[in-house]
């Protein structure tokens, strides 16, 4: 098999048969998706490392389920979101819900105008840097539904109808929160002053 020209569940449906070789090459595929989903989420640092061992071992310990018809990373991003509610259940990790309901209108903004990744030179790094960790104070304060949508549709770059399969909610549903994130996101920004009322 050629690993690198191999789907993702060409590979699954490899390693189900015992080959580990394709194992890690999901692994490579994925690992940085997965651990900055977690990160963005949690917003504890300092145990995302577990979080992340601990989704790569349900991974493991449920691969004999996975079924070729879905989506390997639908399958992935759903262990994953499930381990986040299971630490959410447990207490484990503090989750901050919205203040003020966003029930604003539902304009919606260029993150990418916000937050771009084009070759920054030295001085822009650390205007990004403090940009980023703004995004991140601002993701915090927003719900948790509109939260993981929009991570997982503007971070991980996942179309909204593999969300609705993720989340288990109709793609009208996941649109809606996605709409309602860009809006509390831009009331965050505003009040952080990265983007002025116009």
């Amino acid at each position: 098999m050629n690993y690198p020209d191999a789907s993702d569940e060409e590979l699954m449906a490899v390693y189900q048969k015992g080959d580990l070789e394709a194992f890690g090459v999901l692994l490579a595929r994925h690992q940085k998706g997965i651990y900055n989903f977690l990160y963005r989420f949690l917003r504890q640092s300092e145990n995302v490392e577990e979080a992340f061992q601990e989704v790569f071992e349900r991974v493991v310990r449920s691969a004999s389920t996975y079924v070729p018809t879905a989506r390997f990373t639908t399958w992935l991003y759903t262990i994953t979101r499930n381990y986040c509610i299971d630490l959410s259940r447990k207490g484990r990790f503090r989750r901050t819900i919205s203040l003020d309901d966003s029930s604003g209108d539902e304009e919606s903004f260029s993150l990418g105008d916000k937050v771009s990744d084009e070759g920054p030179g030295p001085d822009q790094m650390a205007s990004a840097s403090n940009l980023e960790d703004k995004l991140a104070s601002a993701l915090a304060q927003i719900n948790p539904d509109q939260r993981e949508v929009f991570l997982l549709r503007e971070k991980q770059g996942l179309p909204f109808e593999e969300i609705a399969a993720i989340v288990g909610v109709s793609v009208n549903t996941v649109k809606s929160r996605m709409r309602y994130a860009l809006s509390a996101l831009q009331d965050q920004f505003k009040k952080l002053g990265i983007i002025k009322d116009e």
